[in-house]
């Protein structure tokens, strides 16, 4: 073996390394649970405030049950459960964002519970009091929403009309779950600024927070996502799955979203084939869309379903 073809073959195993070595840190940063420095602290559904009477209300004991399953893949996961005051067939069930917890979705759950709905809020895998070493990005998530949705059927009864909810990573998880076979139980979904793809997501957050491209190391974290969580990012679509989809949607997205662009909204409502609405709220930033105009976003959401839920 001659000194050029030796180099050539260093050169090769130090490129694997040094990508390996960026894709295992890139895999931390954004894939393994923990304290993420660049998100908001007050971005709804990811942080927990304790002044607002809603969030008193939500964590108020005497208000919540807990419920728990086990996953297909072992895991078990935790949600609180906020039954109605009056009986009722009427059910939501919501997704909270990256790096949030059930905790931090009083504000919607108390909407919907204002509307006369049993609130179930699961702990995303990996996050809150579910278990979990990786986050999902919505796409195990969805089987997850699978058994939670035969959950509420099997504990609130057979005519039990399900709501789906989600905000951010959420919003993603709701519409991934959209393209699974449902129930007839299910019958309306509303997501609020969920991102089209993972892929076009993080490729987004690289761009806007490293000024790097996503090739090699989107590509290469995926990889390693593959052989540490069980998925490629690439098959973690919104618009794949909204493609399936048949059931009525709500899109929600603030034209001020730097975190998941507010251009993805477009590639999400038109991936879908059901009945469909936009709701776009002026100067909202990331999830800030109830934040910005609360009595509206109700309004709008309310209307939605009085549409589909009766």
């Amino acid at each position: 073996m001659n000194r050029v073809v030796k180099i050539l073959i260093a050169l090769v195993v130090l490129i694997v390394i040094v990508l390996l070595g960026a894709g295992m840190y890139f895999y931390n940063y954004a894939v393994v649970p923990s304290q993420k420095d660049f998100l908001a602290g007050d971005t709804p559904g990811t942080d927990v405030e304790t002044k607002k009477p809603e969030e008193k209300w939500f964590q108020d004991e005497h208000n919540r049950s807990y419920w728990d399953l086990t996953s297909k893949d072992g895991l078990k996961l935790k949600a609180i459960y906020l039954p109605a005051e009056a009986k009722t067939d009427k059910n939501v069930i919501m997704a909270h964002g990256y790096m949030g917890s059930a905790e931090t979705m009083a504000s919607f759950a108390k909407m919907y519970h204002d509307w006369g709905y049993n609130v179930l809020v699961p702990d995303a895998r990996g996050h809150g009091e579910s278990e979990g070493d990786y986050i999902g990005f919505g796409w195990p998530e969805r089987k997850d929403y699978l058994q939670w949705i035969d959950k509420v059927i099997t504990e609130n009864g057979k005519e039990a009309q399900i709501t789906l909810y989600g905000i951010s990573m959420g919003g993603a998880t709701v519409m991934m779950t959209s393209g699974e076979t449902l129930p007839n139980n299910v019958k309306a979904i509303v997501e609020d600024c969920g991102y089209s793809t993972v892929n076009s997501e993080l490729a987004y957050q690289l761009k806007d927070m490293f000024n790097l491209p996503s090739f090699p190391l989107v590509p290469v974290t995926s990889m390693i996502t593959k052989i540490r969580a069980g998925y490629f990012f690439g098959e973690a679509s919104s618009v794949a799955q909204l493609k399936k989809n048949t059931l009525p949607m709500l899109f929600i997205h603030g034209d001020a979203d730097k975190f998941v662009p507010f251009e993805m909204l477009d590639d999400v409502y038109n991936a879908t084939n059901g009945p469909k609405e936009k709701y776009v709220v002026s100067g909202a930033a990331h999830a800030k869309a109830f934040t910005v105009d609360p009595k509206t976003y109700q309004e709008t959401v309310a209307a939605f379903l009085k549409k589909y839920v009766n």
